[in-house]
């Protein structure tokens, strides 16, 4: 499914590619920096044969390498849609204050555990400029959020993991501002609550044109959510400061 998704989007993409010859149109971007854990509570099952613990005691806070991409298309002044490649993953080895229960395996706080976490985020948008006045520019609209997520522990020849993939609609919210100068501040959410669980992921940017088609930034991204279901209850937060590269054709 996670390739089907991947296909699919690169596939949209291009023919988005060949139908447009206008100039501004596209805005490809690449973010990259590091991101720290504030926190991550498992439990997997999410009933008595499960034992809750928290992933930042086991794996640290971080910082780990962050990257993402976005591709945004104005299909004209007030239509668009935007492209999201956001992968997220970690690797890390500590100690449990417990003995923990998960995914049907038990790990002992005698030895060392090898704990890996992967959230990783596939999108597809549409948005809608509403408001242009004023240097301000706002944006809403739907996101179709493929989720591809893992979370594995290994001690000695003792593994076990639980994964999904899965769909999720999310609202799309987003504005600029510019200040004058070639400097602008942005912002965009991604998010919606409800039933299970929620998602929330939100960015601030400042950035600052460089020539006709390049703006450097540098900005903030919070991540949080998770699920509480019967197989699974696993909420996380994680925080980014990125810098950013924008290219405008």
């Amino acid at each position: 499914m996670k390739r089907y998704a991947i296909s699919s989007i690169i596939m949209i993409l291009s023919l988005f590619a060949t139908i447009t010859n206008a100039e501004d149109r596209f805005m490809l971007e690449t973010e990259f920096g590091a991101s720290w854990q504030a926190k991550n509570d498992v439990q997997i099952p999410n009933d008595m044969m499960g034992d809750r613990f928290d992933l930042q005691e086991l794996a640290g806070a971080g910082p780990w390498a962050s990257l993402r991409l976005n591709a945004h298309w104005n299909i004209n002044e007030r239509h668009g849609m935007r492209l999201v490649l956001a992968p997220l993953a970690y690797e890390e080895t500590g100690t449990l204050d417990s003995d923990v229960r998960f995914a049907d395996e038990t790990f002992s706080a005698d030895a060392p555990v090898t704990a890996s976490y992967t959230f990783n985020s596939w999108r597809l948008g549409y948005r809608y400029r509403y408001y242009d006045k004023n240097g301000w520019q706002l944006w809403v609209g739907g996101t179709a959020k493929v989720r591809d997520a893992e979370i594995k522990l290994e001690q000695g020849a003792t593994r076990a993991n639980d994964d999904n993939v899965g769909f999720v609609p999310l609202l799309y919210l987003a504005g600029e501002y510019n200040f004058g100068q070639g400097w602008h501040f942005a912002f965009d959410f991604d998010g919606l609550a409800g039933g299970p669980g929620r998602a929330f992921d939100i960015s601030l940017k400042v950035t600052r044109d460089l020539g006709e088609n390049w703006r450097l930034g540098l900005g903030y991204r919070g991540l949080e959510g998770g699920a509480d279901t019967d197989d699974v209850y696993n909420f996380a937060w994680f925080n980014t400061g990125m810098a950013t590269v924008q290219y405008r054709f």
